[in-house]
């Protein structure tokens, strides 16, 4: 196992040079530049030559490639083109834990409706039970987060005054050790609530569904009919034996599903007004803001290598029969 782990993250090196390469060169793809204004705003040709000069913009890409990739691997990657007063860096360390602690509540939220859910449809197949928690699933899943944010801030915000509309519990100077939210905070958890919700919901529903379907096929294995011939009671069989061999379906999606949840939190970050990484990310696309889109990208692959390298640890807990020797 532990030389399987050191061979995936030595893999990991060139995987995220193709990424930071790939990425480089869409960004420059683009027509247009950082200080390409129209209008009103658009700066004098001196001026833009300047600042184009002063950010290296003016030499060959493969130049600005190769110093952005140097730069980064001494992990600073350079200024923002329209928060010029912030570096990349700076940026990130203040709004990435927020999208992270965003991301890791909705994923747990999903995790903690979805695996019982699918699982009492399954244990209750053809029921009032099982027909009543496939029609959330679909429901859950049918319902975009565009819809849903805006639904529960009406109802639980606006209505009933529950919980805040808009913003985050806390920011980045109240953070314990620079990333961990305060969780005896009620401030956290009233602005966290609603947000994780609508986040959460459609990974919930599909986690059931997958959750119901892998279970459905593990019950009828003979293990399990030997295990009820045993007298086990029902519960501790499905717990025990089957609900553990049906999750290695799920712990398949829940890598990309990680990365997922934490990078496309932008929809709902827009909603609730929440000072994440998300915002500042559709933002520097749109501003052609090279170091800023750089940076977020390399931020979400790094995410999704080891949320990937972690679910492939997790198999062998899941089915003692897998090895990676």
């Amino acid at each position: 196992m532990f030389q399987y782990i050191v061979r995936r993250l030595l893999w990991t090196i060139p995987v995220l040079l193709a990424i930071m390469t790939a990425t480089f060169i869409l960004a420059h793809a683009i027509p247009g530049g950082p200080f390409d204004f129209r209008g009103e705003k658009q700066l004098p040709e001196s001026i833009r030559k300047n600042l184009e000069r002063k950010y290296q913009l003016d030499k060959p890409v493969y130049v600005q490639l190769g110093k952005w990739i140097w730069d980064a691997l001494r992990l600073d990657l350079g200024p923002s083109y329209t928060s010029r007063a912030q570096t990349v860096n700076d940026i990130l360390k203040r709004t990435f834990p927020i999208s992270f602690q965003l991301g890791i509540l909705a994923l747990l939220l999903a995790l903690c409706i979805g695996i019982p859910m699918g699982t009492i449809a399954a244990v209750k197949q053809n029921t009032v039970v099982d027909y009543g928690a496939t029609f959330v699933a679909i429901l859950g899943v049918s319902i975009p987060n565009v819809v849903l944010g805006p639904l529960l801030i009406w109802i639980f915000a606006l209505k009933l005054g529950w919980f805040p509309a808009a913003r985050w519990g806390t920011d980045y100077t109240q953070l314990v050790l620079g990333f961990f939210p305060p969780i005896t905070s009620a401030k956290f958890w009233l602005h966290a609530i609603l947000p994780a919700f609508t986040l959460g919901t459609a990974y919930s529903a599909s986690i059931a569904r997958l959750t119901r379907a892998s279970l459905l096929q593990v019950i009828r294995e003979e293990y399990m009919r030997t295990a009820y011939a045993k007298g086990l009671h029902s519960r501790r069989v499905i717990i025990l034996h089957g609900l553990r061999n049906s999750l290695i379906p799920v712990a398949t999606v829940l890598g990309p599903m990680f990365a997922a949840v934490v990078t496309g939190s932008m929809v709902v970050e827009q909603i609730f007004g929440i000072p994440g990484m998300g915002r500042y990310f559709v933002t520097s696309v749109t501003n052609r803001d090279y170091p800023l889109v750089m940076g977020a990208t390399l931020v979400y692959s790094l995410l999704l290598v080891f949320a990937n390298l972690l679910v492939d640890i997790s198999y062998a807990w899941l089915d003692p029969r897998i090895r990676y020797d």
